[in-house]
């Protein structure tokens, strides 16, 4: 009686915490079933779905009294979104040379690529705030070396079969005016490759399972450290050598996708990876890269893969239209230097005449996207000087602040980083070159506290 007594003057037992931790799935489940998505017409969908799904537990975490941490310099990223946000209010302005159009016509764009930078804001805060016991560096590593294996993978397949394709099922649910659009077409419909004249013929160029060639390229150059990192890690002599041979055999694809601006990424990733080493005092790489460049010279001589990079390099067919592009691009900067146009807009007509424009026999002829060439063009078009500092800077700060970590994830990290410096030149970063760009921050972020949170 006593005990009863004293356990009812205590009051009710105190609950029991429960458990607020962040599963991996959203974030293994994205990457490692990304050929599935791929095939459903999911694609780079998949983003904003499982970015939902992050938001909410985060927000139980939160609300469970859990600290959640926002990313160094994070004030640059939120600088950016502001931007971004506050570019909509020019959306209706038509800027000298570019096709009129009303705001509501262009807007549908502009959504979606704010709803995907969003994503990727909590992707990164998500991967950010995972502990070693939720998803340790180590696994997050494999799962990004397994996405270079699969971009390996959709390479052959394009080179081998250019023209396969396949209507998806979220593509057979859509409307036949919806999915007859080429925007959406580009989201929901699976092919291997692009075919394009750049050499004399049609050749199909790899884009599979990134959706487009120029991506492809970019998550090459991103992608590619991350497998080598990886393959250093593991113990066992065989996966080691199946890295050295997946590397090799990618060159195939690289060269065969005719893409020049990924040839100048790996290039430059190789340089930036030998300084930080011998930073590092591994010697040792001096005696390595010659190897490689020799190894390289004889495939390029022994093989027609040396004939294709020349032939590429006698046809710069898209110099022209890049140099006019980014002469536009400037052009209007300098009429909406703040916050920009909002997104971006077509030309009327092509480089040499405003009466030049697309036909049915000539997709190509004209009116090209202002902004559409290259990241750093469409962020100083579409959000103006305060959206690029802001971008710009946050990856920048990045660099700066993980400078000395001279692990691998902390050269293969800043390696994804600078590679990507030099992309934006040429290339956009949504969906999946960004995705992949804020998933090295956040391995880069976490290797700084050895991953505790």
């Amino acid at each position: 009686m006593t005990a009863v007594a004293a356990a009812a003057h205590a009051g009710p037992a105190p609950r029991t915490t429960k458990n607020r931790s962040l599963p991996s799935w959203p974030v293994a489940g994205t990457l490692l079933l990304y050929p599935l998505w791929w095939a459903l017409g999911l694609g780079v969908l998949i983003f904003p779905m499982t970015a939902a799904v992050m938001l909410f537990l985060l927000v139980r975490r939160r609300a469970a009294g859990r600290t959640l941490r926002l990313p160094p310099g994070f004030a640059w990223w939120a600088v950016f979104l502001i931007a971004v946000v506050a570019s909509i209010a020019a959306l209706g302005a038509d800027p000298a040379g570019t096709v009129p159009e009303r705001a509501t016509e262009r807007l549908l764009a502009v959504v979606y690529k704010l709803a995907m930078y969003v994503s990727l804001t909590v992707l990164l805060v998500y991967a950010g705030n995972l502990t070693e016991a939720e998803l340790s560096r180590r696994r997050l590593v494999r799962l990004l070396a397994g996405m270079f294996v699969l971009t390996v993978a959709g390479g052959l397949l394009g080179m081998v079969a250019g023209t396969f394709e396949f209507t998806s099922p979220v593509e057979w649910l859509l409307p036949a005016g919806v999915r007859s659009k080429g925007f959406v077409r580009s989201l929901v419909h699976p092919y291997a490759a692009q075919i394009m004249d750049l050499v004399g013929g049609e050749k199909p160029r790899p884009a599979a399972p990134w959706g487009y060639t120029n991506t492809w390229g970019n998550n090459f150059c991103l992608l590619a450290p991350w497998l080598v990192v990886a393959a250093w890690w593991t113990r066992g002599a065989g996966r080691k050598l199946l890295a050295v041979l997946c590397l090799a055999v990618s060159v195939i694809p690289a060269v065969a996708s005719l893409n020049r601006g990924l040839w100048i990424g790996v290039g430059l990733l190789v340089v930036y990876v030998a300084f930080r080493h011998l930073l590092a005092g591994r010697l040792w790489i001096l005696a390595a890269l010659p190897l490689a460049a020799a190894a390289l010279t004889l495939a390029m001589v022994a093989t027609p893969l040396g004939a294709t990079v020349e032939a590429r390099l006698d046809n710069g067919k898209s110099n022209g239209v890049r140099s006019f592009l980014i002469d536009k691009a400037l052009d209007g900067f300098t009429g909406s230097p703040v916050i920009g146009y909002g997104g971006t807009r077509n030309t009327l007509g092509g480089r040499n005449s405003i009466t030049v424009g697309e036909s049915a026999g000539c997709e190509h002829c004209g009116n090209f996207t202002v902004g559409g060439n290259g990241q750093l063009w469409q962020l100083i078009y579409a959000h103006g000087a305060v959206g690029t500092i802001g971008y710009l800077g946050f990856f920048a700060y990045g660099l700066w602040r993980f400078r000395r970590d001279r692990s691998p994830i902390g050269i293969a990290g800043s390696a994804a980083l600078v590679t990507s410096f030099s992309a934006m030149l040429w290339y956009n970063s949504l969906v999946t070159p960004l995705a992949f760009m804020v998933l090295a921050y956040a391995l880069l972020w976490r290797n700084s506290d050895g991953g505790e949170r």
